[in-house]
């Protein structure tokens, strides 16, 4: 068995960041794998808010968010989604909602 990983960080703002095409322009994946990915929050401080969320298609239809979530202050371990399959056009965005622009760092592993 193959796994491939991408590992990487990004300076994130309001601006939703897509981690899996690196940038704020968002482009689909479309690669067929069960997903384990860890998003590390641990710059942030007390007040910092992010978001973060995984979109997919369903039959090639529209785009919808299938699980989000929001990390408050201090952060001592990073977020694992894990056991996602993941085919027909997925995304992985994080977005800062308030507090100070941080570093975070991300594992997309597949």
């Amino acid at each position: 068995m193959t796994f491939t990983i991408v590992i990487d960080s990004a300076t994130i703002s309001t601006t939703e960041y897509w981690l899996a095409s690196d940038s704020t322009s968002k482009t689909d994946q479309t690669d067929d794998a069960i997903h384990q990915d860890w998003i590390d929050f641990g710059a942030m401080l007390a007040g910092d808010v992010y978001e973060w969320r995984l979109v997919e298609k369903v039959n090639a239809g529209t785009q919808r968010t299938v699980i989000v979530g929001r990390v408050v202050g201090v952060q001592g371990s990073p977020i694992i989604l894990t056991g996602f399959v993941l085919a027909e056009g997925w995304e992985i965005g994080v977005k800062k909602v308030s507090g100070t622009d941080r570093t975070i760092a991300w594992s997309l592993r597949k």
